[in-house]
């Protein structure tokens, strides 16, 4: 039972008006193992959490800001939590945060999210980022290197995998994969995760994919670009079964995109080895910025139908995890810039990053025309903003 002195009595009401939050914080967070011993508990784990997810909605990104943060906000925070010995030092957060199971973080994150809404019929794109500045040279430790798993449609980040650097990816996509539910989903990877042993374990959950093509898959890459460059030129061609064009204006350019997908693949000596393979596209993406024009050729295999717009859609979507995700955590969270890099501490920030992101993006469309960065802004001079942004997800 905890004991909330005579003080702290005014914000009970507070609190169990709350109590729905708060208890849903705890459920999913809640069950994380605290790492210090017992007689350095004075600030129970849950609150730390809390405070750094609140401070981090509202802007605040370095040890010393949770601090500002939660002592400027204490009389809202208990409304949640009793924070009987208010708020901790900026060491506490540091040696919390390193010494923090990025593991077992990782699995309360995965669980929340699936919390949130069903991810149903979604493009689920993987990628990685390397956060530049959790290199520690002094201990000889390289930078952080996290593989997302993005739901485009949802706009939500699903799960994420360290990997030591961008090489790794091919080793940290199956862990990645087999952090989720897939069946229904289409995956989409860039041409270092076309393998096929990745093809077969999306296959096998029960999902689809539209992966890369390069240089880096021996003999298939030239192979599939040989056939559909032919078949494309020909004036009339029945292996070519579906195409899609679209095309964009805007910022002094115009793209022209066109698809061409084909399911004739029994010439292809290399199927027998791709999991549930059936289709190869093509995208031919022509750019014209003033008077220069520029014309790129891009591959694909598919376990998808030989549908080009559905492929062409597919592909597109996929790139919003470089423009929703990667950009938007570099740009509004500042990501690259953030040195927290101690023991776990890095890792753990990234997913805090992630939650945060989540929590604002499953609010957005509640404030018209009001972007990421001045929502977090308008949830920091706003309790109202922070109190509705934590509603709409726990």
């Amino acid at each position: 039972r905890i004991h909330i002195p005579f003080v702290l009595q005014p914000y009970m009401d507070g609190l169990k008006m709350n109590k729905d939050v708060s208890t849903a914080f705890e459920s999913h967070f809640g069950v994380l193992n605290d790492p210090r011993i017992k007689r350095s508990k004075l600030y129970p784990l849950t609150e730390i959490l809390f405070v750094v997810l609140c401070g981090t909605i509202c802007g605040a990104e370095s040890w010393r800001d949770f601090v500002l943060f939660g002592k400027e906000k204490t009389e809202f925070l208990r409304q949640y939590f009793p924070f009987e010995n208010g708020i901790p030092s900026k060491n506490t957060y540091a040696r919390v945060f390193a010494a923090l199971n990025p593991d077992a973080f990782k699995t309360c994150f995965i669980d929340w999210v699936k919390s949130l809404q069903s991810i149903l019929n979604d493009v689920i794109a993987i990628d990685g980022k390397t956060l530049c500045n959790s290199i520690n040279k002094q201990d000889n430790i390289p930078a952080i290197h996290m593989v997302s798993a993005f739901a485009t449609g949802a706009r939500l980040i699903l799960a994420q995998q360290k990997t030591d650097d961008k090489s790794n990816e091919i080793t940290a996509i199956p862990k990645l994969l087999d952090l989720l539910d897939l069946k229904g989903q289409t995956v989409t990877i860039d041409a270092m995760g076309t393998q096929k042993a990745i093809a077969k374990k999306i296959h096998e959950k029960e999902a689809n994919y539209v992966l890369a093509l390069k240089g880096n898959q021996g003999s298939l890459n030239d192979d599939v670009r040989l056939f559909l460059e032919t078949e494309a030129d020909k004036v009339s061609s029945t292996a070519i079964e579906t195409s899609y064009e679209e095309a964009d204006k805007g910022h002094g350019r115009i793209e022209l995109r066109k698809c061409i997908a084909s399911s004739q693949i029994d010439w292809l000596k290399q199927k027998p080895e791709w999991a549930g393979l059936k289709t190869i596209a093509m995208i031919e993406e022509t750019r014209q910025i003033g008077e220069k024009t520029s014309t790129e050729l891009r591959f694909f295999i598919s376990s998808l139908p030989a549908d080009a717009k559905q492929i062409a859609l597919t592909v597109r979507a996929h790139w919003l995890i470089e423009n929703a995700l990667h950009w938007t955590l570099d740009v509004v969270f500042n990501e690259d810039n953030s040195r927290v890099r101690k023991d776990n501490a890095g890792e753990n920030m990234a997913i805090v990053r992630h939650i945060t992101l989540n929590m604002l993006n499953n609010s957005k469309t509640s404030f018209k025309n009001v972007g990421l960065k001045a929502l977090r802004k308008k949830a920091g001079w706003g309790n109202d903003t922070l109190e509705f942004i934590l509603k709409q997800n726990f």
